[in-house]
Protein backbone atom coordinates (compact mmCIF):
# COMPACT_ATOMS: atom_id res chain seq x y z
CA UNK A 1 0.00 0.00 0.00
CA UNK A 2 1.18 3.53 -0.79
CA UNK A 3 0.05 7.06 0.25
CA UNK A 4 0.25 9.56 -2.38
CA UNK A 5 2.39 12.86 -1.05
CA UNK A 6 0.44 15.80 -3.67
CA UNK A 7 3.10 18.04 -2.55
CA UNK A 8 5.99 16.10 -3.61
CA UNK A 9 4.19 14.00 -6.32
CA UNK A 10 5.42 11.25 -4.95
CA UNK A 11 4.32 7.69 -3.41
CA UNK A 12 5.14 6.90 -0.06
CA UNK A 13 5.08 3.06 0.90
CA UNK A 14 2.90 2.44 3.91
CA UNK A 15 4.21 -0.28 6.28
CA UNK A 16 2.69 -3.54 6.08
CA UNK A 17 2.77 -5.07 9.76
CA UNK A 18 1.31 -8.46 11.50
CA UNK A 19 -1.66 -8.50 13.74
CA UNK A 20 0.37 -10.13 16.17
CA UNK A 21 2.72 -7.16 15.83
CA UNK A 22 -0.42 -4.81 16.45
CA UNK A 23 -1.55 -7.21 19.32
CA UNK A 24 -4.39 -7.92 17.48
CA UNK A 25 -6.43 -11.20 18.04
CA UNK A 26 -8.78 -13.45 15.85
CA UNK A 27 -11.85 -13.22 18.47
CA UNK A 28 -11.84 -9.65 19.67
CA UNK A 29 -10.37 -7.81 16.72
CA UNK A 30 -10.54 -9.38 13.05
CA UNK A 31 -13.80 -10.66 14.09
CA UNK A 32 -15.40 -8.37 15.92
CA UNK A 33 -14.53 -5.91 12.40
CA UNK A 34 -16.02 -8.32 9.95
CA UNK A 35 -19.30 -8.79 11.87
CA UNK A 36 -20.05 -5.04 12.12
CA UNK A 37 -18.60 -4.60 8.48
CA UNK A 38 -19.56 -8.01 6.36
CA UNK A 39 -19.46 -6.22 3.21
CA UNK A 40 -15.73 -6.18 3.55
CA UNK A 41 -16.27 -9.22 1.75
CA UNK A 42 -17.43 -7.53 -0.99
CA UNK A 43 -21.29 -8.60 -0.99
CA UNK A 44 -24.28 -8.43 1.21
CA UNK A 45 -23.99 -10.92 4.18
CA UNK A 46 -26.32 -11.20 7.21
CA UNK A 47 -24.60 -12.01 10.28
CA UNK A 48 -26.91 -14.09 12.12
CA UNK A 49 -24.28 -15.32 15.01
CA UNK A 50 -21.20 -15.50 16.17
CA UNK A 51 -19.11 -17.98 17.69
CA UNK A 52 -21.59 -20.56 17.36
CA UNK A 53 -21.25 -23.59 19.00
CA UNK A 54 -25.35 -24.86 18.67
CA UNK A 55 -24.03 -28.40 17.30
CA UNK A 56 -24.82 -32.28 18.83
CA UNK A 57 -22.20 -34.14 20.24
CA UNK A 58 -19.32 -31.17 20.02
CA UNK A 59 -18.37 -28.62 21.58
CA UNK A 60 -16.86 -27.04 18.34
CA UNK A 61 -17.40 -22.95 17.52
CA UNK A 62 -17.67 -21.62 13.97
CA UNK A 63 -16.42 -17.87 14.09
CA UNK A 64 -18.98 -16.15 11.69
CA UNK A 65 -22.57 -17.43 10.58
CA UNK A 66 -24.12 -15.49 8.29
CA UNK A 67 -27.11 -15.92 5.40
CA UNK A 68 -26.36 -14.23 1.79
CA UNK A 69 -28.76 -12.71 -0.97
CA UNK A 70 -29.82 -16.33 -1.99
CA UNK A 71 -30.62 -17.23 1.49
CA UNK A 72 -27.80 -19.80 1.47
CA UNK A 73 -26.09 -20.32 4.95
CA UNK A 74 -22.36 -18.65 4.62
CA UNK A 75 -19.45 -20.29 7.31
CA UNK A 76 -16.79 -17.55 8.05
CA UNK A 77 -14.03 -19.17 9.21
CA UNK A 78 -11.17 -16.43 10.43
CA UNK A 79 -7.23 -16.91 11.26
CA UNK A 80 -4.54 -13.77 11.97
CA UNK A 81 -1.26 -13.81 10.11
CA UNK A 82 -1.28 -17.65 8.97
CA UNK A 83 -4.38 -19.41 7.85
CA UNK A 84 -2.73 -22.81 9.47
CA UNK A 85 -3.21 -26.25 7.15
CA UNK A 86 -6.40 -27.66 9.36
CA UNK A 87 -8.65 -24.08 7.89
CA UNK A 88 -9.91 -25.87 5.59
CA UNK A 89 -11.06 -28.95 7.17
CA UNK A 90 -12.58 -27.24 10.04
CA UNK A 91 -14.89 -25.02 7.25
CA UNK A 92 -15.90 -28.49 5.75
CA UNK A 93 -16.94 -29.62 9.27
CA UNK A 94 -19.15 -26.82 10.16
CA UNK A 95 -20.73 -26.74 6.86
CA UNK A 96 -21.81 -30.26 7.18
CA UNK A 97 -22.94 -29.52 10.76
CA UNK A 98 -24.92 -26.89 9.50
CA UNK A 99 -26.40 -28.70 6.16
CA UNK A 100 -28.92 -30.17 8.79
CA UNK A 101 -30.58 -26.48 10.10
CA UNK A 102 -34.22 -25.50 8.88
CA UNK A 103 -35.21 -22.65 8.61
CA UNK A 104 -37.05 -22.42 11.74
CA UNK A 105 -33.76 -23.18 13.49
CA UNK A 106 -31.77 -20.44 11.66
CA UNK A 107 -34.25 -18.10 12.69
CA UNK A 108 -33.80 -19.17 16.65
CA UNK A 109 -30.22 -18.67 16.15
CA UNK A 110 -30.50 -15.32 14.82
CA UNK A 111 -32.89 -14.29 17.15
CA UNK A 112 -30.27 -15.44 20.12
CA UNK A 113 -27.86 -13.15 18.38
CA UNK A 114 -30.45 -10.52 18.08
CA UNK A 115 -31.30 -10.77 21.98
CA UNK A 116 -28.05 -10.50 23.00
CA UNK A 117 -26.35 -7.82 20.71
CA UNK A 118 -29.30 -5.82 19.02
CA UNK A 119 -32.11 -6.15 21.96
CA UNK A 120 -35.95 -5.81 20.77
CA UNK A 121 -35.36 -6.36 17.25
CA UNK A 122 -37.12 -9.34 15.10
CA UNK A 123 -35.46 -12.10 13.50
CA UNK A 124 -37.62 -13.05 11.07
CA UNK A 125 -38.67 -9.17 10.13
CA UNK A 126 -34.89 -8.77 9.16
CA UNK A 127 -34.58 -12.02 7.59
CA UNK A 128 -37.49 -10.71 5.14
CA UNK A 129 -36.17 -7.29 4.29
CA UNK A 130 -32.48 -8.75 3.94
CA UNK A 131 -34.28 -11.35 0.90
CA UNK A 132 -36.48 -9.08 -0.02
CA UNK A 133 -39.73 -10.74 1.09
CA UNK A 134 -42.89 -9.90 2.85
CA UNK A 135 -43.79 -12.77 4.33
CA UNK A 136 -41.28 -15.22 6.76
CA UNK A 137 -43.87 -18.36 5.08
CA UNK A 138 -42.50 -17.11 1.35
CA UNK A 139 -38.64 -17.60 2.87
CA UNK A 140 -36.06 -20.16 1.47
CA UNK A 141 -33.06 -20.61 3.90
CA UNK A 142 -30.36 -23.20 3.98
CA UNK A 143 -31.59 -25.19 -0.12
CA UNK A 144 -30.23 -28.32 -0.87
CA UNK A 145 -26.58 -28.45 -0.09
CA UNK A 146 -25.02 -25.04 -0.84
CA UNK A 147 -23.84 -24.46 2.13
CA UNK A 148 -20.61 -21.72 1.18
CA UNK A 149 -17.28 -20.88 2.69
CA UNK A 150 -15.18 -17.85 3.27
CA UNK A 151 -11.75 -18.18 4.95
CA UNK A 152 -9.88 -15.06 5.85
CA UNK A 153 -6.30 -14.65 7.04
CA UNK A 154 -3.21 -12.67 6.15
CA UNK A 155 -1.76 -15.51 4.66
CA UNK A 156 -2.78 -18.98 3.25
CA UNK A 157 -0.41 -21.66 3.28
CA UNK A 158 -0.19 -24.22 0.00
CA UNK A 159 -1.65 -27.10 1.31
CA UNK A 160 -5.04 -24.59 1.91
CA UNK A 161 -4.67 -23.33 -1.72
CA UNK A 162 -4.43 -26.15 -3.19
CA UNK A 163 -6.91 -27.99 -1.56
CA UNK A 164 -9.62 -24.94 -2.23
CA UNK A 165 -8.62 -24.91 -5.89
CA UNK A 166 -9.91 -28.71 -5.73
CA UNK A 167 -13.12 -27.92 -4.30
CA UNK A 168 -13.93 -25.15 -6.35
CA UNK A 169 -13.45 -27.30 -9.16
CA UNK A 170 -16.32 -29.77 -7.69
CA UNK A 171 -18.26 -27.26 -6.85
CA UNK A 172 -17.92 -26.59 -3.14
CA UNK A 173 -18.05 -22.89 -2.88
CA UNK A 174 -14.90 -21.34 -1.04
CA UNK A 175 -13.64 -17.70 -1.32
CA UNK A 176 -10.03 -16.79 0.65
CA UNK A 177 -10.01 -13.11 1.73
CA UNK A 178 -6.39 -12.02 2.51
CA UNK A 179 -6.46 -9.04 5.22
CA UNK A 180 -3.25 -7.31 5.61
CA UNK A 181 -2.91 -4.63 8.20
CA UNK A 182 -0.84 -1.44 7.29
CA UNK A 183 0.89 1.24 10.08
CA UNK A 184 1.87 4.59 9.14
CA UNK A 185 2.50 6.67 12.53
CA UNK A 186 0.01 6.09 14.88
CA UNK A 187 -3.02 5.68 11.64
CA UNK A 188 -3.82 1.32 11.06
CA UNK A 189 -5.16 0.82 8.21
CA UNK A 190 -6.35 -2.81 6.57
CA UNK A 191 -7.12 -4.18 3.33
CA UNK A 192 -9.36 -7.56 2.54
CA UNK A 193 -8.89 -8.94 -0.66
CA UNK A 194 -10.42 -11.59 -2.17
CA UNK A 195 -7.56 -14.26 -3.52
CA UNK A 196 -9.65 -17.41 -4.25
CA UNK A 197 -11.35 -17.18 -6.80
CA UNK A 198 -9.80 -13.90 -8.02
CA UNK A 199 -12.71 -11.53 -9.01
CA UNK A 200 -12.51 -11.33 -12.89
CA UNK A 201 -12.05 -14.84 -13.07
CA UNK A 202 -15.26 -15.89 -10.41
CA UNK A 203 -18.00 -15.89 -12.91
CA UNK A 204 -15.75 -17.89 -15.38
CA UNK A 205 -14.72 -20.60 -12.85
CA UNK A 206 -18.38 -21.06 -11.71
CA UNK A 207 -19.26 -21.14 -15.57
CA UNK A 208 -16.44 -23.80 -16.17
CA UNK A 209 -17.35 -25.96 -13.25
CA UNK A 210 -20.84 -25.93 -14.03
CA UNK A 211 -19.95 -26.88 -17.55
CA UNK A 212 -17.81 -30.06 -16.18
CA UNK A 213 -20.46 -30.86 -13.74
CA UNK A 214 -23.08 -30.93 -16.69
CA UNK A 215 -20.66 -33.11 -18.49
CA UNK A 216 -19.61 -35.54 -15.45
CA UNK A 217 -23.44 -36.08 -14.96
CA UNK A 218 -23.86 -36.90 -18.77
CA UNK A 219 -20.93 -39.54 -18.57
CA UNK A 220 -21.97 -40.90 -15.70
CA UNK A 221 -25.20 -41.48 -17.13
CA UNK A 222 -23.89 -42.89 -19.93
CA UNK A 223 -21.90 -45.22 -18.38
CA UNK A 224 -25.31 -46.40 -16.33
CA UNK A 225 -27.18 -47.06 -19.95
CA UNK A 226 -24.24 -48.92 -21.30
CA UNK A 227 -24.07 -51.47 -18.17
CA UNK A 228 -27.70 -51.39 -18.07
CA UNK A 229 -27.51 -52.75 -22.36
CA UNK A 230 -24.88 -55.00 -21.83
CA UNK A 231 -26.73 -56.15 -18.85
CA UNK A 232 -29.82 -56.87 -21.31
CA UNK A 233 -28.25 -58.52 -24.17
CA UNK A 234 -26.78 -60.65 -21.92
CA UNK A 235 -30.05 -62.15 -20.63
CA UNK A 236 -31.34 -62.01 -24.39
CA UNK A 237 -28.64 -63.83 -25.69
CA UNK A 238 -29.09 -66.40 -23.39
CA UNK A 239 -32.69 -66.72 -23.83
CA UNK A 240 -32.47 -66.68 -27.40
CA UNK A 241 -29.33 -69.80 -26.77
CA UNK A 242 -32.02 -71.55 -24.45
CA UNK A 243 -34.81 -71.22 -27.38
CA UNK A 244 -31.90 -72.62 -30.05
CA UNK A 245 -31.91 -69.92 -32.41
CA UNK A 246 -28.69 -69.85 -33.46
CA UNK A 247 -28.79 -66.55 -35.23
CA UNK A 248 -26.85 -64.61 -32.51
CA UNK A 249 -24.31 -68.13 -31.18
CA UNK A 250 -20.87 -65.89 -31.84
CA UNK A 251 -22.51 -62.72 -30.75
CA UNK A 252 -21.32 -61.03 -27.44
CA UNK A 253 -23.32 -58.73 -25.31
CA UNK A 254 -22.74 -55.05 -26.18
CA UNK A 255 -22.94 -51.42 -24.73
CA UNK A 256 -25.10 -50.05 -27.94
CA UNK A 257 -28.80 -50.10 -27.75
CA UNK A 258 -28.46 -52.51 -31.25
CA UNK A 259 -27.08 -55.94 -31.58
CA UNK A 260 -26.29 -56.95 -35.54
CA UNK A 261 -26.39 -60.67 -36.84
CA UNK A 262 -25.13 -61.36 -40.43
CA UNK A 263 -27.55 -62.49 -43.06
CA UNK A 264 -25.10 -64.33 -45.42
CA UNK A 265 -25.24 -61.56 -47.64
CA UNK A 266 -22.48 -58.76 -47.93
CA UNK A 267 -24.47 -55.71 -46.65
CA UNK A 268 -27.52 -57.08 -45.21
CA UNK A 269 -27.95 -58.08 -41.47
CA UNK A 270 -30.44 -58.48 -38.55
CA UNK A 271 -31.16 -56.52 -36.06
CA UNK A 272 -32.35 -56.49 -32.00
CA UNK A 273 -33.34 -53.03 -30.81
CA UNK A 274 -32.98 -51.95 -27.19
CA UNK A 275 -34.76 -48.81 -26.57
CA UNK A 276 -35.86 -46.79 -23.87
CA UNK A 277 -39.60 -47.28 -24.81
CA UNK A 278 -39.59 -50.46 -27.53
CA UNK A 279 -37.85 -53.23 -28.33
CA UNK A 280 -37.73 -53.85 -32.13
CA UNK A 281 -36.46 -56.09 -34.99
CA UNK A 282 -35.02 -55.37 -38.36
CA UNK A 283 -34.39 -56.92 -41.67
CA UNK A 284 -31.32 -53.90 -42.85
CA UNK A 285 -30.18 -53.85 -46.47
CA UNK A 286 -27.13 -51.66 -45.93
CA UNK A 287 -24.46 -52.34 -48.81
CA UNK A 288 -22.42 -49.44 -49.77
CA UNK A 289 -24.76 -48.50 -52.59
CA UNK A 290 -27.83 -47.04 -51.93
CA UNK A 291 -28.92 -47.74 -55.32
CA UNK A 292 -28.59 -51.42 -54.49
CA UNK A 293 -30.04 -50.98 -50.82
CA UNK A 294 -33.19 -49.55 -52.49
CA UNK A 295 -33.23 -52.08 -55.23
CA UNK A 296 -33.08 -55.24 -52.96
CA UNK A 297 -35.84 -53.12 -50.63
CA UNK A 298 -38.13 -52.99 -53.99
CA UNK A 299 -37.32 -56.77 -54.64
CA UNK A 300 -38.26 -58.00 -51.48
CA UNK A 301 -41.84 -55.29 -51.51
CA UNK A 302 -42.64 -57.00 -54.40
CA UNK A 303 -43.30 -60.25 -52.17
CA UNK A 304 -44.27 -58.58 -49.14
CA UNK A 305 -48.05 -60.45 -48.81
CA UNK A 306 -45.79 -63.96 -49.01
CA UNK A 307 -42.83 -62.75 -46.33
CA UNK A 308 -45.97 -61.05 -44.06
CA UNK A 309 -47.26 -64.56 -44.58
CA UNK A 310 -44.50 -66.18 -43.26
CA UNK A 311 -43.83 -63.96 -40.44
CA UNK A 312 -47.14 -63.96 -38.95
CA UNK A 313 -48.03 -60.26 -38.95
CA UNK A 314 -47.71 -56.62 -41.24
CA UNK A 315 -44.17 -55.38 -41.06
CA UNK A 316 -42.77 -52.12 -41.58
CA UNK A 317 -41.66 -51.49 -44.81
CA UNK A 318 -39.18 -48.73 -44.60
CA UNK A 319 -37.86 -47.68 -48.00
CA UNK A 320 -36.44 -44.22 -46.53
CA UNK A 321 -35.52 -42.66 -49.78
CA UNK A 322 -33.09 -40.17 -48.49
CA UNK A 323 -30.88 -42.10 -46.77
CA UNK A 324 -28.83 -45.29 -47.75
CA UNK A 325 -30.47 -47.77 -46.04
CA UNK A 326 -33.51 -49.25 -46.05
CA UNK A 327 -35.44 -51.08 -43.64
CA UNK A 328 -37.91 -53.69 -42.66
CA UNK A 329 -39.06 -53.51 -39.10
CA UNK A 330 -41.24 -54.94 -36.59
CA UNK A 331 -41.64 -53.42 -32.64
CA UNK A 332 -43.72 -52.88 -29.76
CA UNK A 333 -44.03 -50.46 -26.75
CA UNK A 334 -42.02 -51.65 -23.35
CA UNK A 335 -40.59 -49.41 -20.85
CA UNK A 336 -37.30 -50.20 -21.09
CA UNK A 337 -35.32 -49.14 -18.51
CA UNK A 338 -37.52 -50.77 -16.08
CA UNK A 339 -35.74 -54.19 -15.24
CA UNK A 340 -39.41 -55.88 -14.70
CA UNK A 341 -40.18 -55.00 -18.09
CA UNK A 342 -37.03 -57.44 -19.01
CA UNK A 343 -38.54 -60.91 -19.36
CA UNK A 344 -41.78 -60.48 -21.40
CA UNK A 345 -39.70 -57.86 -23.68
CA UNK A 346 -36.76 -60.69 -24.59
CA UNK A 347 -39.67 -63.38 -24.56
CA UNK A 348 -40.91 -61.04 -27.45
CA UNK A 349 -37.35 -60.69 -29.01
CA UNK A 350 -36.95 -64.27 -29.10
CA UNK A 351 -39.97 -65.00 -30.54
CA UNK A 352 -39.52 -62.82 -33.53
CA UNK A 353 -36.13 -62.85 -33.92
CA UNK A 354 -37.03 -66.51 -35.11
CA UNK A 355 -40.18 -64.59 -36.87
CA UNK A 356 -37.17 -62.68 -38.56
CA UNK A 357 -35.02 -65.34 -40.03
CA UNK A 358 -37.94 -67.61 -40.64
CA UNK A 359 -39.62 -65.11 -43.19
CA UNK A 360 -36.14 -64.02 -45.01
CA UNK A 361 -33.99 -67.24 -44.66
CA UNK A 362 -35.53 -68.03 -48.13
CA UNK A 363 -34.81 -64.91 -49.62
CA UNK A 364 -30.78 -65.26 -49.56
CA UNK A 365 -30.03 -66.93 -52.82
CA UNK A 366 -32.55 -64.31 -54.92
CA UNK A 367 -30.63 -61.34 -52.75
CA UNK A 368 -27.04 -62.85 -53.20
CA UNK A 369 -27.55 -63.13 -56.76
CA UNK A 370 -29.32 -59.31 -56.78
CA UNK A 371 -26.34 -58.00 -55.22
CA UNK A 372 -23.67 -59.42 -57.14
CA UNK A 373 -25.74 -58.33 -60.44
CA UNK A 374 -26.45 -54.51 -58.95
CA UNK A 375 -22.90 -54.33 -57.75
CA UNK A 376 -21.26 -55.32 -61.40
CA UNK A 377 -23.15 -52.69 -62.88
CA UNK A 378 -22.44 -50.11 -60.92
CA UNK A 379 -18.63 -51.01 -61.29
CA UNK A 380 -18.56 -51.26 -65.58
CA UNK A 381 -20.56 -48.22 -64.97
CA UNK A 382 -17.47 -46.31 -63.51
CA UNK A 383 -15.42 -47.47 -66.53
CA UNK A 384 -15.16 -44.91 -69.18
CA UNK A 385 -15.72 -45.95 -73.01
CA UNK A 386 -12.28 -46.71 -74.30
CA UNK A 387 -10.67 -47.05 -71.08
CA UNK A 388 -9.32 -50.76 -71.63
CA UNK A 389 -8.11 -50.06 -74.92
Amino acid sequence: MFKIDHESNRIIEIKQVSFSELGFTERHHLQEWLANKPDALDEDLLIIQKEFDGFDDTRERLDLLAIDKAGNLVVIENKLDDSGKDVVWQALKYASYCSTLSKSQIADIFQRYLDKHASGQDAKALICDFLGEEDFAEVVLNPGNDQRLILVAAQFRKEVTSTVLWLLKHRVFVKCFRATPFKDGENLFLTVEQVIPLPEAEELMIGISEKENEEQSAERGQATRHQLRAEFWHATLEALKGADVGLYQNISPSKDHWLNSGYGVSGIHYSMIFNRDEARVDFALETRSKEVNKALFDHLFARREHIEALYGCQLDWRRMDDKKVSMIECAASFDGHNKECWPEMIEWLVMHVKKMEHAFEGERSDLRALVRTLLSKDRSSDIEPGAGN
